[in-house]
């Protein structure tokens, strides 16, 4: 790809870091509420995929998320949001940074079979069979592997397609296929079902290996974190008898260490510590056997790590 892209249609960025998210599709809305939470103002106009932000040295642009890695990669943007699946297919992760990855979009890119189809229950079944995708690459790397060969000599056929790609079986197009996977409902109606898993995949955040605003990238990570950190704790705060204490550290020990507060009664502390949101309901009752006391739970809105 060109790197006029930028240079024709952003004139008026001037010295700003640019932060591309995906333009539409499953990960557009939630791409907009981090951008919010982490504190980046900006008003995008209608049909326009360029917005500059108003607090911050940064101008965002609204790009097919397929061709977020690539523009990254060549130094065209500087930071982007996209999925890990989209980076392995496109081949960039050697000219890419994972920064952090951001717990939305979760999905599997599988190998997918007619539940109908007779002898075709693993992957290696289907080698040198037809297979139609979007994935190309990662896909003829997965069968090389099976095959123990190089893409160019292995016998099993990939052909691309850019969509429906789950119709491909009934149309009689190909024996299998490899597509994404987020809640099933897709493939079980196409009377499919996965035989194989090549990538478990999420969304990340990404920057080049030449960075033109390291401090400016920083910033955006920490805040990204600090985000993604509340979402997965709360702080819990519960008071103890000093003579359980070490007990209780040992059932909510905390990311670091949990902070102990002395009380007016000697022989009581407070506590507060951090502790995950799936596992919260099982260390409160641990607290409450151990004779732990007003045992509160506090959302956190925002942390630094």
């Amino acid at each position: 790809m060109s790197s006029s892209y930028v240079n024709t249609s952003l004139p008026d960025v001037g010295d700003r870091m640019l932060f591309a998210v995906p333009k539409k599709g499953r990960l557009y809305d939630q791409c907009l509420s981090l951008l919010n939470n982490i504190g980046i103002e900006f008003n995008r106009k209608p049909r326009h995929d360029i917005a500059l932000v108003s607090n911050m040295p940064v101008a965002l642009v609204f790009l097919p998320a397929a061709d977020i890695a690539t523009y990254v990669a060549q130094g065209n943007i500087d930071l982007g949001i996209t999925g890990l699946d989209i980076i392995r297919e496109s081949q960039k992760e050697n000219d890419t940074v994972e920064l952090t990855r951001l717990g939305f979009g979760k999905c599997k890119l599988q190998v997918q079979t007619p539940v109908a189809s007779n002898g075709l229950k693993t992957a290696q079944d289907l080698v040198g069979k037809r297979i139609v995708t979007s994935f190309i690459n990662l896909t003829r790397q997965r069968f090389a592997e099976l095959e123990g060969k190089s893409p160019e000599e292995m016998k099993t056929q990939v052909r691309f397609v850019s969509g429906s790609v789950e119709a491909a079986c009934g149309l009689g197009l190909a024996d299998g296929i490899v597509d994404l996977v987020e809640s099933g409902d897709t493939m079980r109606a196409a009377g499919l079902h996965a035989i194989d898993t090549i990538l478990d995949t999420e969304s990340v955040l990404i920057t080049n290996r030449h960075q033109r605003f390291p401090k400016l990238v920083d910033t955006i990570k920490q805040r990204v974190e600090g985000i993604l950190m509340a979402r997965k704790y709360v702080l819990c705060q519960y008071n103890i008898r000093r003579d359980a204490l070490d007990r209780a550290c040992a059932v909510t020990p905390g990311r670091q260490a949990p902070t102990v507060t002395s009380l007016e009664d000697q022989g009581w502390v407070g506590v507060s510590v951090m502790i995950e949101k799936k596992i919260l309901a099982d260390k409160m009752d641990q607290l409450k056997d151990i004779g732990a006391t007003d045992i509160l739970v506090l959302q956190i809105a925002n942390a630094r790590t």
